[in-house]
């Protein structure tokens, strides 16, 4: 890359110091100034990925980053996704397509390879910015994985950008993490750091000024903010299942929703965290659902078999039967809505052993694992509410048998989707985000005082002047245009 555009990444001295957060605010923020702001993360770990308009995955957190700069996701955004299938091995996602599936070991070996491609992205999503957030992933102090790295200083150093390194001092030792990280780096990496900023600050900024002067004195970095704790935070989408908390209203109405090991694409609960009307409450592993439950939602995984039997050990099969005879509703998303049928089928072994299982046999369907993968975003109509839903579709598998004769959603196309029990209580859809409709929500709940898009939209002008006080923008500004 012989020019470099204008570009900025910002490292971590960890995982979950902020850096999504902070990078969806700037985004917010330069977006807001008229420029043509864009984000990018050369790969990401995530099972709650977004489906873009032409049909690939990436990272929901970029997926966020894109509302901020108030434009459309695109996978270029986000050209490598590694999605955990299990604890040693992941499912690869490259530029929005399906690569493969691989153990960490095989990955680690294979990842320099896909620097073109991470690098192609990268130079499609500057030739039409004005300014390049580029996020690190954990932490470029990780120097076991420094061969072959494509996520933090070998990316930067392979296309030139210089980096910014954040840390979060409400986990304690900030001093000691960034100090640390500058002393394992090589001189060329650290010489590439051009700045540092605190994260997550409560309290008096200006008791921690000698801290800030004894980092800057000891790595030779200058300082480009103290940024105090953001409290609505915790309104916008998590990035992943660490992130997940219980929701932030106290309605009437209760929904409960079993936390699966393989939880996937939550992002269907954020609607329902931020609704006044509703209580979300999350059921841990070792916790039995509460009997005063109105609704329990299971929600998507990217391991129905494996999950399904994981809902069984914990006993929560023989809750949901006791919720559904006290007359509760139950709803299940995706792999959730294929985990309520009579059988899920794997006869090629894609989720590991072929076979078939049963089901928790809340709806008459049946389910068979397929290696093709739907990945779409479609539009429709709730059939028992009539009212208008958007979402996508990100997985596996046909389900079909005689409750699909009464489709929960009927899309756009004409196409049925999901399916209804006889009694109305039971259903089900491959729909993640319909909870994001506003009319679909307010009629699922019987009444909603919420905007979604416009609350989230709303959180991230706050967050954008929020960092604007705080933060050294025209630094930051300065540093990314230097040649």
């Amino acid at each position: 890359m012989s020019v470099r555009p204008p570009a900025l990444m910002i490292q971590g001295t960890g995982s979950n110091v902020g850096k999504s957060l902070i990078v969806a605010g700037l985004c917010r923020l330069f977006a807001n100034r008229g420029m043509a702001v864009r984000p990018f993360k050369p790969q990401n770990m995530s099972n709650n990925a977004a489906v873009t308009a032409d049909g690939g995955e990436i990272g929901r957190a970029q997926a966020l980053q894109s509302l901020g700069a108030r434009i459309e996701p695109s996978v270029h955004m986000n050209p490598i996704l590694l999605k955990p299938e299990t604890d040693t091995g992941a499912q690869v996602i490259v530029q929005g397509k399906r690569f493969g599936t691989m153990r960490a070991r095989e990955y680690g070996k294979t990842k320099a390879q896909l620097l073109p491609h991470v690098l192609e992205s990268f130079s499609t999503i500057a030739s039409n910015a004005d300014l390049v957030l580029i996020e690190g992933a954990g932490s470029p102090a990780e120097i076991n994985l420094r061969a072959g790295d494509i996520a933090n200083m070998g990316f930067a150093e392979a296309a030139d950008v210089p980096v910014v390194l954040c840390g979060d001092i409400d986990r304690g030792g900030v001093i000691a993490s960034l100090v640390g990280t500058h002393a394992v780096l090589e001189a060329a990496e650290r010489s590439r750091i051009k700045g540092f900023f605190i994260n997550r600050f409560r309290g008096d900024p200006s008791l921690f000024a000698d801290g800030v002067q004894e980092i800057e004195q000891r790595c030779g970095w200058a300082s480009l903010g103290v940024v105090p704790w953001f409290s609505e935070a915790n309104r916008l989408p998590a990035e992943d299942a660490l992130g997940l908390e219980d929701g932030l209203g106290n309605g009437s109405l209760k929904i409960v929703v079993p936390v699966i090991s393989r939880i996937a694409n939550f992002d269907d609960l954020d609607p329902l965290r931020l609704e006044p009307s509703v209580s979300l409450q999350l059921v841990h592993p070792g916790e039995p659902l509460p009997g005063d439950a109105d609704v329990v939602l299971l929600p998507g995984t990217k391991s129905t078999i494996g999950d399904l039997a994981f809902f069984k050990e914990q006993g929560w099969d023989i809750d949901l039967k006791a919720h559904h005879r006290r007359g509760g509703r139950i709803i299940g998303i995706c792999g959730g809505y294929q985990m309520l049928g009579r059988t899920v089928s794997d006869p090629d072994g894609i989720e590991g052993t072929s076979g078939t299982v049963d089901g928790l046999g809340f709806l008459d369907v049946h389910t068979e694992l397929t290696p093709e993968k739907s990945l779409v975003r479609v539009r429709g109509t709730h059939q028992t509410t009539e009212a208008a839903v958007e979402g996508y579709e990100i997985h596996i598998g046909r389900t079909e048998g005689p409750d699909c004769a009464r489709p929960m959603i009927l899309l756009e196309n004409g196409a049925a989707d999901g399916a209804l029990s006889p009694d109305g209580r039971v259903s089900g859809t491959y729909l993640h985000g319909l909870f994001a409709s506003d009319g679909f929500r307010a009629a699922f709940l019987g009444k909603s005082d919420l905007a979604y898009t416009q609350e989230i939209d709303a959180v991230l002008d706050r967050l954008a002047e929020h960092l604007a006080v705080v933060m050294d923008v025209e630094r930051l500004l300065a540093i990314a245009r230097a040649r």
